[in-house]
């Protein structure tokens, strides 16, 4: 079946791996390969054309991973961003992927590297130390 990954942590559909749906029911990764920007992934016990066709639209979940530093993203949308100097910046609306580094989508539409966190409180606020000159702070 297609999968459609919303992380850039291509392990988490690696052989072995385990995705739950919504419902509970756990799927194991069995077999995986990339596909322009999705992954063609076998999952054991889902055998035919049918059973793949009966998953379309389920969102499956990875466990949390065991990283101190790992930001995600639904703890990251409403946190207020301030920079190293304590200064507000504004409120995050949004993620946005980007190749170089995914951006922090405040209100009002300024944007700044995920690179640039510092330190993160989930839900809560985001601290970041930009460069001069990235956002027009007058």
């Amino acid at each position: 079946m297609i999968v459609v990954l919303t992380t850039n942590r291509a392990e988490r559909v690696a052989p072995g791996a385990v995705l739950v749906a919504d419902d509970g029911r756990e799927f194991e990764v069995v077999r995986s390969s990339v596909h322009g920007t999705r992954h063609i992934v076998t999952f054991k016990g889902v055998n035919g054309i049918d059973a793949a066709t009966a998953l379309r639209g389920t969102h499956l979940f990875a466990p949390p991973l065991e990283d101190p530093d790992a930001l995600w993203v639904h703890e990251l949308i409403g946190s207020v961003v301030e920079d190293d100097q304590g200064r507000l910046l504004g409120t995050v609306e949004g993620v946005q992927a980007n190749p170089a580094s995914d951006l922090l989508v405040l209100a009002g539409g300024a944007l700044i590297p995920l690179r640039f966190v510092v330190r993160s409180e989930p839900g809560t606020r985001v601290v970041v130390d930009i460069p001069d000159g990235l956002l027009d702070l007058g």
